[in-house]
Parts: C-alpha cells; sequence; structure tokens
C-alpha cells in the first residue's frame, strides 16, 4: 500500500523540503510566482510525462530502464548517463537538506539552551548517517517524515503566518532561472523518482500474481493496459505538487519555534532516508546492494561535510539541468514516436503534439535559458 502511494508522498516533501533554497529574498514577487507557474506547464509538465512514459517502456528502474530503452532505440550509449545522473541528483539533493538540517537543530536547540558543543558539520555527518541507516527500510519512513514535517509546521502557522506585501518587479534571466530551477528541483521533475516510484508499483503487480495464475491473468493484463493512461499518474501529481508549492510559498518565511524545528528537521531526516535509498537501488544495479550503500554514504558525507551549501545549490542546479536535457533530448528526438505514443497514450493526437512539441524544443530551450540566467547571476 505504501509502495503505491510513494510518488505522491514525493510530489507533496519536494517542495516543503527546497522552497526555501530557491524562492527569491523578498518571497512578494509577484513576476517571479508567474515565472515559477509558467515554468511548471512549459517545463516540469512534459518532463514529468517522460519519466512515467519511459517507466511504462521500461518496466525497470531508471538505470537498469536506460540501457533497455537506448538498446530498443538503437541510440548511444552516452543517454544511460541519466540514470547515473538522476541517482547523483538524489544524493546532491540529501546532501543539501541535512546541511540544512544540522543548522536548524542546532539553532533550535541553542534556543532551548541544550546545545551540544559540537560544530555543524559534524552534526551533519552523524545525520546523514543516521538517514542512510533508514534508507534500509524503503519507502516505510516517507509518511513518517511527512507527518513530523506537517506537525513542526503548524506549530509555526500557530505563532502566525508572515506578512507578504505582494508587488511586481522587473522580470529578468536569472529571475527566470530561479523559477525554472524552482519549479524542476522541488517538485523531482528529471530526478528520476517518479520512474522508480511507478517501477516500484509495477513490480508490486507482478510479485502478486502467481506464476502458475499468470496465463489465466493475461486478459485482465490487457484490459489493465488498454485502461492505462500517462495522464492519469501525472496530472494527480503535478497538481498536487502545484498546490504545497502555494502553500509553500505562504509559509517559506515563517519561524518556527524550537520544538516545531526539532520535529520539522527530524521528519526531513526521513523523508532524506527515502533518497538515498533510490539512489541505493539505482547504483545496486552495478555494483550489488552492499558496495552502492557504501558509495552512497561515502559520497553523501563528502558533500555535506567539504562542500559549503551554497555551492551544493549551485551544483544541484547544475547537474538537475544537465540530467532533464538529457531526458527531453533523449525522449524527444531518440525514441521512437510509435513506442512513446503507446507509453503515454494521450486521448486524442493533439494532445501528444503539443507534448512532443514541449518536450523537443520548448523544455531545453527553457533549459538553456536558465542556465545563461544563473551564469550571469552568478557572474554578478
Amino acid at each position: 500500500m505504501m509502495i503505491r502511494y510513494a510518488s505522491y508522498f514525493i510530489a507533496a516533501l519536494l517542495p516543503l523540503l527546497l522552497f526555501r533554497w530557491f524562492a527569491p529574498a523578498s518571497i512578494g514577487e509577484i513576476d517571479f510566482w508567474l515565472l515559477w507557474l509558467l515554468a511548471m506547464v512549459l517545463v516540469s509538465l512534459p518532463v514529468v510525462y517522460a519519466e512515467i512514459a519511459l517507466a511504462y517502456r521500461s518496466v525497470d528502474a531508471p538505470l537498469a530502464g536506460m540501457q533497455k530503452l537506448t538498446r530498443e532505440a538503437d541510440a548511444s550509449p552516452i543517454w544511460r548517463s541519466f540514470g547515473w545522473l538522476a541517482a547523483l541528483v538524489s544524493i546532491v539533493i540529501a546532501a543539501l537538506v541535512i546541511s540544512g538540517a544540522s543548522t536548524g537543530i542546532l539553532a533550535a536547540l541553542t534556543e532551548l539552551n541544550s546545545a551540544p558543543a559540537v560544530p555543524s558539520f559534524a552534526v551533519a555527518a552523524g545525520l546523514m548517517v543516521i538517514a542512510v541507516l533508514l534508507s534500509l527500510l524503503g519507502v516505510a519512513p516517507l509518511p513518517i517524515g511527512l507527518g513530523l514535517m506537517v506537525i513542526g509546521l503548524v506549530l509555526g502557522v500557530a505563532n502566525g503566518l508572515p506578512n507578504i506585501n505582494f508587488a511586481m518587479t522587473d522580470i529578468s534571466l536569472s529571475e527566470w532561472a530561479r523559477a525554472v530551477a524552482l519549479a524542476l528541483v522541488s517538485v523531482g521533475a528529471g530526478t528520476g523518482l517518479y520512474w522508480f516510484g511507478q517501477n516500484l508499483v509495477t513490480k508490486q503487480g507482478l510479485t502478486a500474481v502467481d506464476a502458475n495464475n499468470y496465463n489465466a491473468q493475461k486478459p485482465a493484463h490487457k484490459r489493465a493496459a488498454n485502461d492505462y493512461r500517462a495522464t492519469k499518474l501525472v496530472l494527480p501529481i503535478w497538481i498536487l505538487q502545484l498546490l504545497v508549492g502555494v502553500v509553500a510559498l505562504f509559509i517559506s518565511g515563517m519561524a518556527l519555534p524550537p520544538i516545531g524545528q526539532l520535529l520539522y528537521w527530524t521528519g526531513v531526516l526521513f523523508v532524506v532516508s527515502y533518497l538515498l535509498h533510490y539512489s541505493t537501488q539505482q547504483l545496486a544495479h552495478k555494483f550489488g546492494l552492499l558496495v552502492s550503500l557504501v558509495i552512497t554514504l561515502v559520497l553523501a558525507l563528502a558533500l555535506v561535510v567539504v562542500i559549503p551549501t551554497t555551492w551544493l545549490v549551485g551544483i544541484l542546479v547544475i547537474i538537475s539541468s544537465l540530467t532533464v536535457l538529457l531526458l527531453s533530448i533523449f525522449a524527444g528526438w531518440q525514441m521512437k514516436i510509435s513506442h512513446l505514443r503507446k507509453s503515454l497514450n494521450f486521448g486524442n493526437e493533439a494532445l501528444y503534439n503539443l507534448w512532443r512539441i514541449a518536450i523537443r524544443l520548448i523544455v531545453p530551450l527553457a533549459l538553456l535559458l536558465a542556465l545563461i540566467g544563473w551564469v550571469m547571476q552568478w557572474l554578478s
């Protein structure tokens, strides 16, 4: 049951986790949120459709699935790097969030006069080790994390919402860059998380049917294939992301009481464990579970201890943009049209053509403009 709703948990959690890193200094910039909404429609929505379509076509997790799909499309093995980059993105997100958690927990303990004499990076390292151990539980920590985060936020709301003064400001390329980053990273588009979640559901469905009864189940499987629509999976995820994003907008500047902070960041720890579970499962396809667990732990610890938080944001922007660019070009230009049409199974041809234009042209162009905007912002 928990596996079936893993994608929806992630859709609800990622905006709460990552809005604070990409929202503008003044959250009342109306033009920024309009750009974010535009990026959600033009960039995130087509990419989530692509992930679900590739998951349905490959019937496997991202790393293993890309190997099947590149062979099927007779495409270069370079496109398989999407699976590796997607796993890396989840580890970078985990490191960024754990870095924030260590700072938040120390701040809360300081207010309670209980802060230990331990540097922030040491707390972050300890939290990362705990998260890796929790990752062995798979999907189970997700609802626990969501519950603790919501309780922490409710305690903050009890203290009053921040007063937001909305106003229009000048639109710039750097503003578009932040809007695209927020639309992609905070909803997990291109991370492979929805692809992975769909694969978990598929595997659960396959193991639920006894091998001896498989032939008897064939008509039901055919009917399920005919009833399949990518839109039935994508739109609930995307709408949930949009609604939680609006909530995150209004509470992103909210101050939590110490107990609220401790509950919130403890919940974050549980959520991060699923991100690390995902990356470990991807690497396990190549290295085996134990080696993959060690690789994930070492890489996550190196990122959270050595790399400054502001640098982690930049690394996340670059890698996630490159990952989404690879996905959009592969889905738009390398996959066979007939295969994608079957995998998406839109109700009419016009919707498929609109998606194809978006994934082939609009998404790559939007990402390139966003990367230029980030470079301009970093140089200035």
